[in-house]
Order: structure tokens, then C-alpha cells, then sequence
């Protein structure tokens, strides 16, 4: 999603409206928690104020997660409200922690900080919801098994089970 900066300097004070689907799908590649993301809908306006233009922006989509129960794939719909400042002044020097970032030419790219919005706003973890994909999910594997609060069976260890034959001797 490009924009010609001369484009600002013309609407003056005037806000610049804009509306793109955007093809973000190489974030998947970056995240290996993204499985697939739908092309992104933005939508917002921006103002130029002396040598800054300001984005405000929504990114609305849904990306692709596994479950952290089964690792069946969760469309997660997100809405990102954003908001991104450039500066065009030949005199201004990029800073490690500022939210300003530089224009390099004529053009100003707004597509890597629509990905970088999309990959901050991955969950931590997701669920499935669906019963089925519940149902047949992988609960046992060569030496693990996957236990439950609600399923607690009292198992002995067969090699403590002389052990415990010598307690329960002991409480009789």
C-alpha cells in the first residue's frame, strides 16, 4: 500500500481518505504460528501537519492458528485500530524507540507497518470450539498421554507396587 507523498502536500490540511485490501500472506513465512492469513481489509485517512503525515487506520481479517489442545486449525478474526506517524524532513534522524519513521523518496510504504501490526496482534494461544475436533484429538502418543482434571484414575507405578503392597500391609 503505497501513497506519493506529493499526494499529502496537495490536499494541504485536508485528511486523505483510503480503503485497500491488502495481500499480506508472506507473514506466514515470518510467524510459524500462522498457518494461513486472508488478505486484509484497511481502512482509515491520513493528514499531513509541517513535515509529519499521520495514518489512522483499522486492520480487519482473520488468520489461520492451531489449537494449543489438538493443533487443529482456529480462524481468529482481529480488528486493529493503529496509528503510524512519518516525517519527511531531510533533517530528521531515526531513533531506536521512535514511533516516527523516516520517508525514503518520493513513496511511502505503509505495508510493512500494516505486518508488523498483523504479527503484534498474534494470541498467545488459541482454542478450538468445536466438539468434534475435541473428540478426536490425539490424547495418547509413545510415552506420553495426555491427562485431564475430570479423568484422574489412581494408577501404581509397577515398580513401586511392592512398595505400596508394604504400606498397605502396614495400615492393616
Amino acid at each position: 500500500m503505497k501513497f506519493p507523498v506529493q499526494k499529502f502536500k496537495i490536499s494541504g490540511s485536508e485528511p486523505v481518505k483510503f480503503e485497500e485490501d491488502v495481500d499480506v500472506s508472506e507473514i506466514k513465512d515470518m510467524n510459524n504460528d500462522i498457518r494461513s492469513i486472508e488478505p486484509v481489509h484497511v481502512k482509515g485517512f491520513a493528514t499531513m501537519q509541517g513535515n509529519e503525515i499521520t495514518f489512522h487506520f483499522t486492520i480487519d481479517g482473520t488468520m489461520t492458528l492451531p489449537c494449543a489442545r489438538t493443533l487443529v486449525d482456529v480462524n481468529y478474526p482481529f480488528h486493529i485500530d493503529t496509528r503510524e506517524i512519518y516525517s519527511t524532513s531531510p533533517y530528521y534522524k531515526v531513533e531506536d524507540d521512535s514511533e516516527i519513521h523516516p520517508v525514503d523518496g518520493e513513496m511511502l510504504d505503509l505495508t510493512p507497518y500494516i505486518k508488523e501490526n498483523v504479527l503484534l496482534e498474534v494470541p498467545f494461544r488459541v482454542f478450538s470450539d468445536d466438539e468434534k475436533a475435541q473428540e478426536n484429538a490425539i490424547t495418547k502418543g509413545e510415552g506420553w498421554e495426555l491427562k485431564s482434571e475430570h479423568k484422574t484414575e489412581k494408577k501404581i507405578d509397577p515398580r513401586l507396587q511392592k512398595l505400596q503392597s508394604l504400606l498397605d500391609d502396614n495400615d492393616k
